[in-house]
């Protein structure tokens, strides 16, 4: 017998554990219901509840259902679906359950996504009835996909198949071949969420049944131990500065999701390779700590201070770091009711970090429903598990999935819909490989200065900016380059003009060849190298460059600060390049540099009088 606990119990003051847990299902094989009476057979609900739902129900000629205590999710007993993920309480002597329903209704599967990533274990609900259906099996293979190994399958509405184990044992052999197919193992119960059966107490219906009851099954979950023994890692969500009463702070913040950190270590922030050292670790409203720990919301501040910015990823030195690149090889379960495309952009979120995507290749698509696969195809279609290859825009960092699952998935958003999400399984080279080599070196090594970026923008009144100006030859590239600087510094702005010939005839001087684009990319990084300098004494660095194309400028920003670069493509059709601004016509001097200064004022590089 399951020993249910009191709300006395429950409100005593001792600190108990809590566990996450997912439940899925097809639509209509009885979720809410078996939510329901878990949070009345459990006392969960608040004084009262449950009698005023009945009463309500009678003065409504309708008849009472458990699926109604769910009274957060109102659209639910209009529409006969649950259509948003929602989290609801309740509690056993063991410990204290977090409970999110995820949708069963097909056009809502992509809320199930978002339930399952949080979740510990996983309860599964299958009609006895209607048996094993197509969201069934696809949502187990999600389950499997993002690595949840726990599985308590609930066969419901025995009552409708009048308590006969043969219905039950035909569900149970028909869905654990499946998931054996994706290495998931379960324990099956045959229960009446209408009646309780098995739920929290047997009952005469179901003899047969010698197993545990569903609350007596999902105590057996094992807690997930606290990451707290993997290699740290901390995706920045921000960094503020303090500036009243002279506090100068800057605490880098954000959530531990893996490992420890302590005053005093040395911490790396990925993809740029910048290093620091933990000064103090702060908290909202509280003493300074010494220590904090994976799960912990928390922020630092450094000794020396260096430029990071949201998306990065801590990590401590000596440790295993993150991996770093822009081309991931991922499994990606696609929810859009567009197809992904490859000639389309979207944005992937990789724990804080918002970067530009495309579709590299397909490498195979599987059938979640049935576990079929083709590599025929060239696109995603809606409900498609895919083995693709995905590039984003600049590099980011992330950990393998199964070596660290908090930074090792990811979700795709088209416009304001997140249509797809998935596994990091395999870092690829990219073409920036050899440039990140040299830059995580350099930032590795760099020598800070007692006076910082923001120091430097605060005296200068500007922020510190790459402004390169390209498009094809003979257009006026120079010409607008230099009228702008002097428009500027006629303004007061610390500003300087680079034609590339300064640096071709330089710094490039041992590798110039007359009339050959072999050393193009070194060229270019050794440019974004001279630019990170003179970004990094508070400047706004003008240069000019011919015919810039997109890989052109990835090199660039793999060196330099990318949200430091502002790019002003002028005349003719541009290549593929990422512009910020575009001049059509060069002829109009004075009104172009006027453009050029009122994209700087609208971005906040320069401010207006």
């Amino acid at each position: 017998m399951t020993r249910i606990d009191t709300k006395a119990e429950r409100n005593s003051g001792v600190s108990r554990e809590q566990m996450n847990i997912v439940i899925a299902g097809h639509v209509d094989h009885g979720k809410s219901t078996i939510i329901g009476r878990l949070l009345a057979d459990t006392d969960s609900l608040p004084e009262g509840k449950l009698d005023r739902v009945r009463e309500t129900c009678k003065r409504n000629s309708k008849p009472f259902e458990y699926a109604f205590l769910l009274d957060a999710l109102k659209d639910e007993q209009s529409q006969g679906i649950t259509i948003d993920a929602a989290r609801v309480f309740f509690n056993t002597a063991t410990r204290d359950y977090i409970i999110i329903d995820a949708p069963g209704h097909i056009d809502f599967l992509k809320n199930m996504v978002t339930g399952a990533s949080r979740a510990e274990a996983a309860v599964l609900v299958i009609d006895a009835e209607e048996g094993v259906k197509e969201n069934s099996r696809r949502h187990g293979y999600m389950l499997s996909m993002l690595g949840i190994t726990q599985l308590v399958v609930l066969v419901n509405k025995m009552d409708l198949v009048k308590y006969r184990q043969e219905a039950f044992d035909s569900v149970v052999a028909e869905y654990t071949q499946f998931l054996s197919e994706v290495d998931l193992k379960a324990n099956f119960i045959p229960v009446s969420g209408i009646s309780g059966d098995n739920i929290a107490e047997p009952t005469g219906n179901m003899a047969w049944h010698q197993g545990p009851t569903v609350l007596e099954a999902i105590d057996t979950f094992s807690k997930e131990a606290s990451p707290v023994d993997k290699p740290f890692r901390m995706p920045v969500q921000d960094v503020y500065k303090f500036t009243g009463a002279g506090d100068k702070r800057r605490l880098v913040a954000g959530t531990i999701e893996a490992g420890q950190l302590s005053v005093g270590d040395e911490v790396v922030f990925y993809p740029s390779g910048r290093k620091s050292t933990v000064k103090t670790i702060e908290g909202f409203n509280r003493d300074p700590q010494t220590k904090a720990a994976a799960g912990q919301a928390t922020a630092f501040t450094l000794d020396k201070q260096i430029y990071i910015t949201r998306g990065e990823i801590a990590a401590k030195v000596g440790q295993t770091h993150p991996q770093v690149t822009s081309r991931l090889r991922v499994n990606l379960f696609w929810l859009g009711k567009e197809s992904m495309a490859k000639d389309k952009s979207y944005m992937i979120k990789v724990g804080t970090a918002k970067q530009a995507v495309t579709l590299e290749e397909v490498a195979a698509v599987i059938d979640a429903s049935d576990l079929s696969s083709t590599d025929t195809k060239d696109r995603i279609e809606y409900h498609d598990v895919a083995e693709c290859v995905l590039r984003t825009q600049r590099a980011i960092a992330f950990d393998l999935a199964e070596e660290i699952a908090a930074t090792g998935r990811f979700v795709i958003v088209d416009g304001y819909e997140i249509c797809g999400g998935g596994i990091i399984r395999e870092k690829l080279t990219d073409n920036q490989l050899w440039v990140r080599d040299y830059v995580m070196q350099r930032n590795y090594k760099w020598e800070t200065s007692t006076v910082t970026r923001d120091d430097r923008a605060e005296r200068y009144n500007q922020r510190p900016t790459l402004i390169l100006v390209t498009g094809w030859k003979n257009v006026g590239k120079k010409t607008l380059a230099k009228a702008t600087e002097a428009r500027l510094f006629a303004d007061g702005k610390i500003v300087y003009f680079m034609g590339i010939g300064n640096v071709l005839y330089g710094v490039d001087a041992d590798i110039k060849t007359q009339g050959s684009d072999t050393n193009r990319p070194e060229h270019l990084r050794r440019l974004a190298e001279v630019a990170n300098l003179i970004l990094d004494a508070g400047m706004i660095l003008i240069a000019t460059a011919t015919g810039l194309t997109q890989e052109d400028l990835e090199i660039i920003t793999a060196a330099a600060d990318a949200d430091s670069i502002e790019v002003v493509w002028v005349g003719g059709e541009p290549t593929d390049i990422d512009y910020d601004l575009k001049i059509d016509d060069a002829g109009d001097l004075e009104h172009n540099v006027g453009a050029v200064k009122e994209m700087l004022q609208k971005k906040g590089i320069i401010f207006r009088p």
